[in-house]
């Protein structure tokens, strides 16, 4: 069977330069105008489309082992592709947890079997996410899965002295603890942002010094240990704060937040439907023009999708039964060329950087967010900044239909992408 090569003619690079581009062997094999004489290649006709490389998500729930009902490896590696990435980071709040180098080995070979994007496993840093000591850390990173990433998420490390013990071992494996900030004796029982619309509705309050206090913590037993730290799904004007304080004081800390936090805020819980109910929850709208600021001027480093996907019986419910969460994956750059770029708050440059740039280097993946260079691996993903569609969630990629924008205009859609130079989605469709 012959190789496969594409020509991309006219792609917008994220320099904002136009340029044909020619795949073969899994790398960018040139780069010019006008190519293509004599190249036998499959032309997909690029003019007004970005090219930018494939995006990397630190934070992906793929539910699998245990959680099939809700997603799969393989039906969230569609969703993945779908959605322009060709690495994910998959968290370790499976059943088993992932805590052993045999639990993230298995992940690691599902993504492989399934063939959409590059799986990377998280790994747990608490034997069975409890938070009373430490899981096989060493044996994970030297693992076939070579975790990097380590994180309870979904629970708080929530003891300061398992914390500074995790920092300390990550050290020497070059990994990173990706902190879910939650003082749990201050979220008890609640059920959304604390403010004026649980005071409203009669919900019981997620204070934001909830999550501030912990991060407040972290960051100063980071800089003690002088290791790693990476804040998850940042949502307060006060956690912002404090990272941007921790930075300039020479803090290793890195923060992602998501695509919900960045597009919606508490009031969307007047309507009582469970889709909206997240963890942490959508906050006031200051703290939506908070996390915006701080994406556009890199105290945020990343924009992470914490692609929650559940089964339908988990949210058509009353909202207290409610599970926490939402899907993203086939959603995140679309919300982001909608909030930051068409609102000149972001160049494609910058996109770049926080969709696949900086979680390639921060979750330590070599081969991925690397520049659109001759020779450099084919990870690539074809946007159409102008494509309006609208969100359907049952049918997406993804298994489950828990998405929070469902039935709203999307700006701009995936149109191809390329995992080492073969199209995983072609035409808009997953291949």
């Amino acid at each position: 069977m012959s190789e496969q090569k594409y020509l991309l003619r006219g792609a917008l690079l994220p320099s904002g330069e136009v340029s044909d581009v020619l795949l073969a062997g899994g790398v960018v094999a040139n780069l010019g105008a006008n190519l293509g004489a004599g190249q036998k290649a499959t032309v997909i006709d690029a003019v007004g489309l970005v090219l930018l490389p494939g995006l990397v998500d630190l934070h992906t729930h793929l539910r699998e082992p245990g959680g099939e009902d809700a997603e799969t490896v393989a039906s969230g590696s569609q969703a993945a592709a779908a959605g322009g990435f060709t690495a994910v980071h998959a968290m370790a709040n499976t059943h088993p947890v992932a805590d052993t180098a045999g639990v993230v080995e298995q992940v690691k070979h599902l993504g492989e079997l399934a063939g959409y994007v590059d799986v990377h496993p998280v790994g747990a840093v608490s034997v069975g996410l409890e938070g009373e000591r430490l899981a096989e850390l060493g044996a994970m990173a030297h693992s076939a899965a070579r975790v990097r990433v380590f994180s309870d998420d979904g629970k708080c490390v929530s003891d300061p002295v398992l914390m500074r013990r995790a920092l300390e071992y990550v050290k020497a494996i070059d990994g990173v603890i990706a902190q879910h900030a939650q003082e749990p004796r201050l979220t008890e029982g609640a059920q959304m942002n604390e403010g004026v619309v649980s005071a409203d509705l009669g919900l019981a309050g997620w204070p934001a010094v909830a999550e501030e206090s912990i991060i407040a913590r972290d960051v100063m037993l980071c800089q003690h240990v002088n290791s790693r730290l990476h804040v998850c799904h940042v949502s307060t004007a006060g956690s912002v704060d404090i990272i941007r304080w921790a930075k300039a004081r020479g803090v290793n800390v890195t923060a992602e937040v998501t695509p919900h936090h960045l597009l919606l805020n508490d009031e969307k819980a007047r309507t009582y439907n469970p889709v909206f109910k997240v963890n942490p929850p959508l906050r006031s709208a200051d703290d939506v023009a908070a996390v915006r600021s701080a994406l556009a001027d890199g105290t945020i480093d990343i924009v992470a999708t914490d692609h929650a996907p559940h089964p339908a019986q988990s949210k058509d419910c009353e909202w207290a039964a409610a599970a926490f969460g939402m899907t993203g994956l086939e959603t995140a750059l679309p919300i982001v060329n909608q909030l930051m770029v068409e609102t000149g708050r972001m160049t494609w440059d910058e996109v770049a950087r926080v969709l696949s740039v900086a979680p390639a280097r921060i979750g330590r993946v070599s081969d991925q967010g690397r520049p659109i260079a001759v020779g450099e691996p084919a990870n690539l993903t074809l946007f159409d900044p102008a494509a309006r569609w609208l969100v359907d969630g049952p049918r997406q990629a993804t298994a489950s239909a828990n998405t929070p924008v469902e039935g709203q205009e999307m700006h701009g859609r995936t149109v191809a992408t390329f995992l080492r130079g073969r199209a995983t989605v072609l035409g808009g469709r997953v291949a």
